[in-house]
């Protein structure tokens, strides 16, 4: 049975295609009203062949005016699309809730050096807009600045509904302190004004910077900063710093805040975690007093699936939405997400609702009226550079909030059932029951617990499989991130090249990544059971096939750290390839078992009790609830 996963993936959504915007209609007397149609609807408004003078536009943030006006920014980049060459921030004004959008207009002329980073927020007592944003001097290849980057706030703001702009004041000397002196970044994305509690009316912005002692980055600091006179002067609040070790690791790097105000006046604080050892690419924690300090530390989130980039929340009745890229290596497939506890916990990718399978990366949102919100994001079929878009869509769009999914019993110690995604079902196996896959769908993904990220121990995996296929990857276990760079094992028949093989990537220090790989010389897809086993210990990553084995040599450091971190039996992390066959008695220890276990475990299914890691019988399916 196909779950709706692919059917939302095969979506794709081609820009300026309405999905349906048939309004509500009354009906008899004392009829509840129809709810509204599902609507979306999506127009590209930033984009070279249409905009001459700028090679690339990137970086959007969207504000909505007191008077209903859209104002979308971007960062306009003159030669390249690098991120430190000459850069003007340029606007697009929308009067009619984004359905058509006015010229391009520069409101912050680079002059051959670089602002950007802007973070709009709206002053609804004045109606005034203010826009923060970054400076520096554009580099000399205008693809990064060097290290440390001098890099400056600024503001600038209008009064007349963005059709003309101040020019930029240096900030610096109210929110940048003496040693934030390397990278020093405002947004990018909207910032807000609080409606409640007693702080209303303080306008607030997201802020990252790191320290420089003047040979190396020592430390990295989220902050936020406010302004209670209208956005006249600013002063730095809440603040969380991380410190950056010798050899060039740190735990977070939280940066790229996106801030929203939630139904009991908190506020919540996601921001994109860029290379700390935590596992994760985002990273939150709220702020209970307006802004001015935070409740705890950043807090990664392990099992939110996402690339490294920057996001949005926007609170929408009672939910609050995410607006991010779904791969969790790749930046592709936007999707928005939503929480319904404030933040605490988030959909899975498979819950979500996906805006388009293309290239994605940054994006803002902003609430339209009603419940009609508009998605401003970077996209394209080639590249996620290729052009910034703008969707409207209405609550009535995004995906229904679904029930707990049927489950399959695991037996280490402490853990919760798994999740059987997609309908996968029971069928005869070795040792009783076992699941059956379709290849299209079909799934077991496990809840995050801190136990199945094994770090750098030893473990021991173990599983049978059958099948028959002649093509195509077999996901059979996958434990950790994906993609070339990501921490991670996983054993997968990989039948056109005939072969099973078992891949695991490590992380150690602040760069180095290593892989080893080691496989078998059949594809053993005879539609016959067969055990397997990876097997690192001793120096030697080991496969198991039916008792036979295949070695190479370890390679040292972390199959746990950084990415986010997933583990799924039938599936890539990626939901980019599914299994179709057989899977029983799922098995992982911390630690090598030895042959003699591993013979006896192969034989009689008699596994150690101590060390488990995890432990899925697959032999039966039980109703969510």
């Amino acid at each position: 049975m196909r779950s709706g996963l692919r059917a939302r993936l095969g979506a794709g959504l081609a820009a300026g295609v309405v999905m349906a915007a048939a309004a509500a209609f009354a009906g008899p007397a004392g009829a509840q009203p129809a709810k509204a149609a599902p609507l979306f609807e999506q127009r590209v408004i930033f984009k070279v062949s249409q905009d001459p003078g700028y090679a690339c536009f990137r970086i959007p943030a969207v504000v909505q005016s007191g008077q209903g006006t859209l104002l979308a920014f971007a960062e306009g980049r003159h030669r390249t699309c690098g991120d430190a060459g000459d850069i003007d921030i340029v606007l697009k004004r929308s009067m009619d809730g984004g359905r058509t959008w006015g010229p391009l207009r520069v409101v912050s002329d680079g002059a051959g050096d670089t602002h950007g980073n802007p973070a709009p927020v709206v002053d609804r007592a004045t109606g005034r807009i203010l826009l923060a944003q970054t400076h520096n001097p554009a580099s000399a290849d205008g693809s990064s600045c060097a290290v440390p980057c001098e890099r400056s706030p600024h503001l600038q703001y209008s009064d007349d509904d963005g059709r003309t702009w101040s020019r930029p004041r240096d900030l610096s000397a109210q929110i940048m302190p003496p040693n934030w002196n390397s990278w020093y970044a405002t947004g990018p994305v909207h910032g807000i004004q609080l409606t409640r509690g007693s702080h209303r009316g303080r306008l607030v912005l997201g802020v990252n910077a790191e320290t420089w002692n003047g040979s190396r980055v020592t430390a990295n600091h989220a902050a936020l900063i406010v302004s209670d006179d209208r956005g006249t002067t600013w002063r730095r609040g809440a603040t969380d710093s991380w410190p950056v070790a010798a050899d060039g690791t740190f735990r977070q790097k939280p940066s790229e805040l996106t801030l929203t105000e939630r139904t009991d006046g908190a506020v919540l604080v996601s921001g994109r975690d860029e290379d700390g050892t935590d596992l994760g690419h985002r990273t939150q924690t709220v702020s209970l007093d307006g802004g001015a300090s935070f409740a705890t530390r950043f807090r990664a989130l392990a099992d939110f699936y996402a690339p490294q980039v920057q996001g949005s929340a926007l609170q929408l009745g009672g939910r609050i939405l995410l607006s991010c890229p779904g791969d969790p290596d790749r930046r592709r497939a936007m999707m928005i997400r939503s929480s319904y506890d404030g933040g605490s916990t988030w959909e899975s990718v498979d819950r979500g609702t996906f805006v388009t399978q293309d290239w994605s990366g940054y994006s803002d949102m902003v609430h339209i009226g009603g419940d009609v919100v508009g998605l401003m994001y970077e996209g394209g079929t080639v590249d996620a550079r290729d052009e910034i878009r703008f969707a409207r869509f209405n609550e009535e769009w995004l995906t229904p909030r679904r029930g707990p999914d049927p489950a399959t019993a695991d037996h280490a110690p402490s853990a919760q059932r798994a999740s059987v995604l997609g309908g996968a079902s029971t069928t005869a196996g070795v040792f009783g029951g076992a699941l059956a896959f379709d290849g299209a769908d079909d799934a077991v993904r496990l809840p995050f617990r801190p136990p199945l990220a094994l770090g750098t121990q030893n473990f021991t995996a173990s599983l049978w499989f059958r099948y028959t296929s002649r093509a195509g990857e077999q996901p059979l276990l996958w434990m950790g991130g994906v993609g070339g760079s990501q921490p991670q094992f996983w054993l997968r028949g990989e039948p056109a090249s005939n072969r099973v093989r078992g891949v695991m990537t490590v992380r150690s220090g602040a760069t180095i990544v290593r892989s080893a790989s080691v496989s078998t010389t059949s594809a053993h897809n005879d539609g016959r059971w067969h055990h397997l086993a990876l097997r690192r210990g001793g120096g030697r990553l080991t496969l198991f096939l039916d008792g036979r084995r295949f070695s190479t040599a370890d390679v040292s450091g972390s199959v746990s750290r950084n990415s986010p971190f997933g583990v799924h039996i039938g599936q890539r992390m990626d939901s980019r390839a599914f299994f179709t066959g057989g899977i029983d008695e799922v098995r992982v220890w911390n630690r090598a078992l030895t042959d003699a276990e591993l013979t006896r475990l192969r034989q009689t299914n008699t596994g150690p009790s101590s060390n488990t890691t995890l432990w899925l019988p697959m032999n039966q399916v039980t109703p969510g609830g």
